[in-house]
């Protein structure tokens, strides 16, 4: 999956816990790409974070830095 997919895929999640306020959102934006998200889609946009994270929300950008921090993947085959 294409970075540009995978970024506007979690920027959706990230509008859909926007009215939750961000103290709800950035939990719940983590606990959705965790819960749904195959390993090798949370590799890629892990990446994408440590490349700077271009187009990413702020509060998407924050929980996808805290699930990284938190979610040790095994390398990919």
């Amino acid at each position: 999956m294409s970075p540009d997919r995978l970024i506007y895929m979690a920027n959706q999640i990230g509008r859909f816990f926007q009215s939750q306020g961000h103290g709800k959102a950035v939990p719940g934006i983590a606990e959705h790409i965790k819960k749904f998200w195959d390993p090798r889609m949370k590799r890629a946009i892990f990446a994408h974070l440590d490349a700077g994270g271009a187009g990413l929300e702020p509060d998407v950008r924050e929980a996808i830095a805290a699930l990284k921090q938190a979610t040790p993947l095994p390398a990919a085959p």
